[in-house]
């Protein structure tokens, strides 16, 4: 038991060592983790967009169409940049992104009205940003709303405002965001963000570690020919010790120290946020060391899993729907640690839920743990067995080598 620890200690200590020393390793494992949540947060700290630039095509001409245009403008959404002749001209504006929508207003947009007829207005919109695409129509439908109103009460005749009052509103309504207080892109999705960084970073770095270690081996294997790597859960006890002892305090700053410092809303207790947090980092680990197995260069990692991060924050649920996702890719999402447990932080860091809350997400997560400490363990004891099958076939190339010659040398 006691030379066990000591190997595992061993394999602790060589691997911090390993982190420290290589450069490439400690981008992933200390200054991704640390700049680049402070990069993206800042970027989306202003949380909504404001005052998008619209072009607005009046071939009306009415006082109806003035107001409506005023009051779009007077909105903090969006305002307009300038007045054009034609459609033609305002496709050309958006076309050189001077502009991110336009309004048109038809020949006859007030005389429709004036009519009792159904009118209405054209909003063209750039959909290559989400945020400006909100902006640009939402604006135009609180505007419409609003002179809908208008146009109720000249049409009722009312004596009082009470009256105007109930008849435009019977039912009135207060819109109070609950979780994202903002209403903004930052609240929304940096948790899954955070979570999606632990994950990706962590397998970054050690499938890096891997490729390093083939690299110095002699024998380009995973494993190096040592005493003190005589043994499977040694060896993974020794890398997981390291792993987590760094991500540990990584974790804490993420969740804790990165949404205060932006005003992001986080209402985690310390039960759930460890709770959570122990097992991810775990399953993490465990994956990573799994993954590595397929390193054979430092380069490989990179091809093999940064292109994922950003399926893989699809696939989690937050930015799209998990309703919407078809079922195979939602299989295949319950392979990787971060969907769960994007899906668990999200709902503890922003909605104040329990363990209890995440009771599924919490198991699945700690059953990923078992999984791939199994599949970490199976890997490294082939790679054992690999490494100790050519370290015998070195030696009896060498106990070959010596028998030659000293058959030469006696024939001589």
């Amino acid at each position: 038991m006691t030379e066990a620890l000591h190997d595992a200690c061993h394999v602790w200590l060589r691997e911090m060592k390993g982190v420290f020393r290589d450069e490439g390793v400690l981008i992933f494992f200390i200054i991704v983790p640390l700049v680049y949540p402070l990069l993206y947060s800042w970027i989306y700290n202003n949380e909504v967009v404001r005052d998008v630039p619209v072009a607005v095509v009046d071939d009306s001409g009415s006082s109806l169409s003035r107001r409506f245009i005023r009051r779009c403008d007077a909105t903090p959404d969006v305002y307009v940049k300038c007045h054009v002749t034609s459609m033609d001209e305002a496709r050309a504006l958006m076309g050189r992104q001077e502009v991110k929508g336009i309004y048109y207003f038809p020949p006859d947009f007030s005389t429709r009205v004036n009519r009792m007829q159904q009118t209405s207005v054209r909003v063209y919109c750039d959909m290559s940003l989400m945020l400006t695409y909100k902006a640009v129509y939402q604006a135009a439908l609180l505007v419409s709303q609003d002179i809908n109103k208008d146009i109720q009460v000249q049409l009722l005749g009312n004596m009082t405002e009470r009256e105007d009052d109930i008849a435009t509103q019977p039912l009135a309504y207060e819109e109070v965001p609950v979780f994202n207080n903002t209403g903004g892109y930052g609240n929304f999705i940096l948790p899954g963000v955070l979570m999606l960084i632990l994950q990706q970073t962590l397998v970054l770095g050690i499938g890096l570690a891997a490729g390093t270690a083939r690299e110095h081996n002699r024998f380009r294997e995973l494993i190096p020919v040592s005493r003190h790597y005589s043994g499977v859960f040694r060896i993974v006890t020794g890398k997981t010790m390291c792993y987590f002892m760094i991500y540990a305090v990584l974790a804490a700053y993420l969740t804790l120290i990165v949404p205060r410092i932006f005003g992001f809303v986080a209402i985690a207790h310390a039960r759930e946020l460890v709770g959570v947090l122990v097992p991810y980092l775990l399953a993490c680990i465990f994956f990573g060391i799994t993954v590595s197995c397929l390193i054979r260069y430092r380069e490989n990692v990179m091809l093999l899993v940064v292109f994922l991060s950003v399926p893989l924050l699809f696939m989690s649920g937050v930015s799209w729907p998990q309703s919407n996702i078809p079922g195979f890719w939602q299989g295949v999402s319950w392979l990787f640690p971060s969907t769960f447990g994007v899906r668990a932080f999200v709902r503890i860091s922003s909605m104040g839920a329990t363990l209890d809350d995440v009771l599924t997400e919490y198991r699945v997560l700690w059953l990923q743990v078992a999984v791939y400490f199994v599949t970490a363990c199976a890997v490294y004891r082939y790679q054992l067995s690999l490494s100790r099958r050519r370290v015998i076939e070195q030696l009896n190339k060498i106990r070959y080598k010596r028998e030659i010659r000293r058959r030469l040398k006696k024939n001589i």
